[in-house]
């Protein structure tokens, strides 16, 4: 499981370090694509894999599954982390989700996310009163 939160700097080559103790986990390769909130989603390889061909069997006559499976597949990109546990953000990535040096990268259980920092404070403190109030859409099952 992907839990936390790491506060990495991207480098001048656009460059994220992911946090050691997932780096065998993320080993095999990464997927990394737009996500949520303008912030980056990153998956092991399998995972993704998984997200994929299940998007990828919703009906081709729905126009909101044909529009998420080309955002999907359009929006990703394969990484391989180097020695240092380093992968590279497309620019376009980069732009999407607003990152310049000071990042954030959460665990969200099957994947991370990455976040530029002041992007993610704000979300924080946007939605600390409704995780405190969570009951609705499914959580009161869980809480």
């Amino acid at each position: 499981m992907f839990l936390g939160t790491y506060t990495p700097k991207l480098d001048d080559k656009g460059r994220l370090t992911l946090p050691a103790k997932f780096r065998d986990a993320l080993a095999g390769g990464v997927m990394v694509t737009k996500s949520q909130d303008h912030s980056l989603a990153v998956y092991p390889r399998e995972e993704f894999v998984a997200l994929a061909r299940k998007a990828a069997a919703a009906s081709r006559s729905d126009p909101e599954a044909r529009a998420f499976v080309r955002s999907l597949a359009a929006g990703t990109d394969e990484q391989f982390p180097d020695a240092q546990g380093r992968i590279t953000l497309s620019a376009e990535h980069r732009r999407y989700a607003s990152l310049a040096k000071n990042c954030v990268v959460t665990g969200s259980v099957d994947f991370l996310e990455i976040w530029d920092l002041d992007a993610w404070e704000n979300y924080v403190a946007e939605n600390e009163e409704n995780y405190s109030q969570a009951t609705g859409a499914g959580i009161g099952d869980i809480v």
